[in-house]
């Protein structure tokens, strides 16, 4: 895997909890910050295609389900 190195500005009070969040866990600041973009992007591009999606199904004649008639349609109680 290629490495990519990108600077990110913090402020004080972020990059201390970062530093302290490192010390208590025996990881190193850069791994805990790295794994919580790599976490933000999945959500990110989550978001982007359900976005997408509701677009797509707000512009076609396609009817919508109220979560309780779904549930009834697959055979789910609640």
């Amino acid at each position: 895997m290629n490495i990519k190195h990108s600077a990110v500005s913090l402020p004080d009070e972020t990059y201390v909890r970062r530093k302290t969040l490192a010390a208590r866990t025996g990881r190193t600041a850069n791994c805990n910050m790295r794994e919580a973009i790599e976490e933000h992007l999945l959500d990110a591009e989550d978001l982007a295609i359900a976005e997408q999606a509701l677009i797509r199904h707000r512009k076609s004649s396609e009817a919508s389900l109220s979560l309780d008639e779904l549930d009834a349609a697959l055979g789910l109680e609640r």
